[in-house]
């Protein structure tokens, strides 16, 4: 094994593409070990190779399975000599298709990764957090924690539980010494967002189609900040202020957007 020697670390769930794999090359660019996780092994075997051996542990992780992660934790415990400045909780899934006519298992498989696999990796970390001055509990939400989207209103309804889980445990954990923070991205461009929606994302404003690094840009200044919720793009907390003075407004805007896409 090759120890992190000292160097701040950073676990990530969903490393091996998207908003995960941008958090890890700029971390390790940072000179962080990283703890890069994910079911995707050929993309965390490419993404070994871009990072080096030596710069973290690059392992398939199914976040559901609560003994597979407390194995992964006390592997990457080992690697740092047991500390952990940030736990970032990114991965999760989405099913498209109204409520009412998704099979069942498909909005149980979104729980399951989107919500309890995020309070898993949190009960799995926290010894770790606990152990680290100034260590960072960071989960990815969603924008469509700010006003549910139709059409995955299981995926928004994880999101919104994640937001409140995270505003509950910043806290409760303040008595750790453990800060607490939630991301709220918008359109990233992802493979969880479909073809279609990124056709339709306007080239500026809030709903711009935005790359991952700019979620990683957030990942780090949430780590050297003291912000609750980080916006991704930051217009988006204009939206967030909007939602909760006219919802009914906002309902009414988003009815009518999904009507157009029908």
């Amino acid at each position: 094994m090759t120890l992190a020697n000292g160097r701040k670390a950073i676990f990530i769930t969903g490393a091996a593409s998207g908003m995960g794999r941008e958090t890890a090359l700029l971390f390790a660019r940072q000179g962080w070990f990283v703890g890069a996780h994910d079911v995707n092994l050929a993309g965390l075997q490419a993404l070994q190779l871009e990072i080096g051996d030596g710069n973290g542990i690059f392992a398939t992780l199914d976040v559901t399975d609560r003994e597979a992660f407390a194995a992964a934790i006390a592997r990457f415990g080992d690697e740092t000599g047991g500390t952990l400045d940030v736990m970032f909780n990114n991965a999760g899934i989405a099913v498209a298709g109204l409520f009412d006519e998704l099979a069942w298992e498909d909005i149980i498989s979104v729980i399951n990764v989107n919500l309890l696999g995020v309070m898993i990796g949190i009960r799995a970390a926290i010894p770790l957090l606990k152990a680290t001055p100034g260590s960072l509990c960071l989960t990815t939400s969603s924008s469509s924690a700010i006003f549910g989207t139709a059409g995955i209103a299981t995926y928004s309804a994880t999101k919104h539980a994640v937001r409140g889980l995270t505003e509950a445990l910043s806290i409760e954990f303040m008595r750790h010494g453990v800060r607490v923070a939630d991301l709220l991205p918008g359109l990233i461009d992802t493979p969880i967002l479909s073809a279609s929606v990124k056709a339709m994302a306007p080239p500026d404003g809030m709903w711009r189609l935005t790359p991952p690094s700019e979620v990683a840009d957030a990942v780090w200044a949430a780590y050297h900040g003291d912000k609750l919720h980080w916006y991704v793009p930051e217009e988006l907390k204009a939206f967030d202020l909007q939602v909760t003075a006219e919802p009914e407004v906002v309902r009414a805007e988003r009815a009518a957007l999904a009507a157009f896409r029908q």
